[in-house]
């Protein structure tokens, strides 16, 4: 398996670990007093952060990505939603040095 196919799937999962941080173990955490689903949710989230950054510098040395383009994806990683969007636009791209 290639280096960006296993990217865009650590991309997918930190995508999903995020929203369900926020959306599901944040209000657990809140409003129905269950502190550990942040706990659990929140460090699952963290390893597969980590590993999306170490795949995007992966990616970036053996795709030779310009620093625009790694600067968006990095910056992806911080908005939910945002890991999809770089998983359908790293699918779309074939050559990987547009953007």
């Amino acid at each position: 398996m290639s280096t960006l196919k296993i990217f865009r799937n650590v991309a997918v999962a930190e995508g999903i670990s995020y929203i369900a941080l926020i959306f599901i173990a944040m209000p657990l955490k809140y409003f129905a007093d269950m502190p550990l689903a942040v706990k659990y949710t929140g460090w699952v989230h963290g390893l597969l952060f980590v590993l999306y950054m170490i795949f995007l510098i992966m990616s970036w040395m053996e795709y030779k990505w310009n620093f625009k383009k790694v600067f968006l994806i990095g910056g992806a990683s911080l908005l939910p939603f945002a890991p999809f969007w770089v998983d359908k636009k790293l699918k779309e791209d074939n050559s990987n040095k547009s953007w």
